[in-house]
């Protein structure tokens, strides 16, 4: 088998792909890993020297560089305007021009349409990898998502209805028109509602993350499965710097702080972070690869350290105060730390909320987002013992999890039953 794996979004969407490709690796498969420029340092970094390119380097840092990516309304159409319609043709030739029918599997990040339409028109055996719950529509426990207000005891066809409203005048009207211009480049129909059904491979649905943290529901994809956590941070290509090793053993266990390493405007958070650390009397760790954002006067309790894996240094940590992406989230659960969780946008307010239901944490407005109600969250964090007690429970639930093991298994199943066999990809819903 060789597999392309498809990667968009940031490191937070790049490092579970990457996690993918190298468990598949492991196997002895041979893999392609295909993303933007930007990560082609860490592509090649974790021996991967068949790296196909999408896009410049320069795109993506302007993509970074737009303000409403943070936005909890105006996030959505940043994220496919500027990232991932772009990205569509580049993905669908990179597939076509690589495609070896028998031989080659897809795996790609949902939002890399160009593979969809390259299933649809040359029969590719495609997973589709899903890495929130959020992600997925459900009339029984709908998902929280920011300006979408959709109680579970609103009756079905209330749900329904704003549904599809939503894609017909705001998903739709953003993505069909280029995507179907690109479909019938390549002489296939137009589709529609197309975060709907379209976007999900009737093939396979990877949902990487465990029952526990969110059950499937009844109207979830029936070619979903649910699988672990990825976990892959960069743990094994990236040390712990001595510095950073010096600070963690030089007192008590630190409160870690992060925006996402998407987040190009966290001036105020980190300023805030630093206060709410002097007020608590607690040592601190701002994690940030933007210098600019660091306060220069910080108190000597207070580190700033541009990146470390999270699975080295959380175990060794008080408490993890971030944005939401469901990576930070789950390498809190399984370091068994309480979390406080800011979120901005995209599905940041649903892992929010599955964080405290959990009772492994909290979560703040960004617009609270100031020192004093940070410190009175993260004391109350720190001095529950069932928040506490909540957390190792957790974190045993990780305890000789092989967290690529399924993921992969599925994938080979994929290939067995249709790329080994000749089978051609099932059709498209339209």
């Amino acid at each position: 088998m060789h597999a392309l794996v498809i990667a968009l979004g940031s490191h937070g969407d790049i490092h579970p792909m990457l996690g993918i490709a190298l468990g598949l690796r492991e196997r002895g498969h041979g893999v392609t890993f295909v993303a933007s420029p930007y990560f082609e340092p860490l592509a090649r970094k974790a021996g991967f020297d068949d790296f196909v390119p999408l896009g410049t380097f320069d795109e993506f840092r302007h993509a970074l560089a737009n303000p409403d990516l943070w936005h909890p309304l105006k996030g959505f159409k940043a994220v496919f305007q500027h990232g991932v319609l772009p990205a569509t043709q580049p993905t669908f030739d990179a597939i076509a021009r690589r495609y070896i029918p028998f031989e080659t599997v897809v795996v790609a990040h949902a939002i890399a349409l160009g593979a969809r339409i390259a299933q649809d028109k040359l029969g590719v055996p495609t997973a589709t990898v899903q890495l929130a719950p959020a992600v997925f529509r459900s009339m029984h426990q709908p998902p929280r998502l920011p300006g979408l207000h959709m109680p579970d005891w609103l009756p079905l066809a209330v749900k329904r209805a704003m549904w599809w409203m939503i894609d017909t005048l705001v998903i739709d009207r953003l993505l069909a028109p280029p995507i179907n211009q690109i479909r019938a480049d390549v002489g296939l129909p137009p589709v529609r509602h197309i975060l709907d059904n379209w976007w999900l491979s009737p093939d396979l649905v990877l949902g990487l993350f465990p029952d526990w943290f969110a059950s499937k529901q009844p109207d979830w994809p029936a070619q979903l499965r649910l699988t672990q956590f990825p976990l892959y941070d960069e743990g094994d290509v990236e040390p712990v710097s001595p510095e950073l090793e010096a600070f963690l053993g030089a007192g008590e266990p630190p409160i870690v702080f992060t925006p996402g390493s998407a987040m190009t405007f966290g001036q105020s958070f980190f300023r805030e972070s630093a206060t709410a650390c002097e007020i608590l009397n607690r040592r601190g760790i701002l994690l940030s690869r933007h210098r600019e954002h660091i306060p220069t006067d910080l108190p000597t309790t207070v580190r700033h350290f541009d990146y470390a894996p999270f699975s080295r240094i959380l175990p060794r940590c008080a408490a993890l105060v971030h944005h939401g992406g469901i990576g930070t989230t789950s390498q809190a659960l399984a370091a068994g730390i309480p979390q406080l969780v800011m979120p901005m946008a995209h599905d940041q307010f649903d892992n929010a909320q599955r964080v405290a239901h959990l009772g492994a944490g909290d979560w703040i407005k960004r617009r609270n987002y100031q020192a004093k109600p940070v410190a009175a969250k993260l004391n109350a964090l720190l001095t529950n013992s069932h928040i506490a007690s909540a957390c190792r429970h957790i974190a045993a639930r990780f305890l000789d999890v092989d967290p690529m093991a399924k993921t992969c298994d599925l994938i080979e199943e994929l290939y067995a039953h249709t790329g080994q066999q000749g089978q051609p990809s099932r059709p498209a819903v339209v």
